[in-house]
């Protein structure tokens, strides 16, 4: 089938940092949890410490999930763009480096979802 471009598709987007009043957007997903699909995205100042988002954001998000209570935070494994990455629970979101729509992603090791299904 062929394609036919139209020309440049040029637009402002939506989702700009600038619209979210000092937030920027973060998206957090967890490996081999196929119970949640995709990463949510939250809504975060970059002053934010990281372990703020571990102790009073997932266990909202992802805490009815079994597997939840059992994680060793020690013992995760966090990935930001695909990559191995070790945040630093005492620092910024900032000064871990993390920017507007930065995804990261948790693996939590023997936690592999209900009964090893990987959902």
């Amino acid at each position: 089938m062929a394609i036919a471009a139209i020309g440049k598709y040029e637009f402002a987007p939506a989702d700009a940092i600038e619209k979210f009043h000092g937030a920027q957007l973060l998206y957090i997903g967890w490996e081999d949890h196929l119970l949640f699909c995709a990463p949510f995205a939250f809504p975060f100042p970059p002053t934010m410490p990281f372990g703020a988002i571990v102790e009073q954001v997932l266990p909202g998000s992802f805490g009815y999930h079994p597997d939840f209570a059992r994680i060793d935070w020690e013992k995760a494994e966090w990935f930001k763009s695909g990559k191995p990455w070790q945040p630093d629970f005492s620092k910024s979101l900032a000064d871990n480096g993390l920017k507007h729509k930065d995804v990261i992603r948790f693996r939590t090791p023997g936690l592999t979802g209900i009964a090893g299904s990987g959902s």
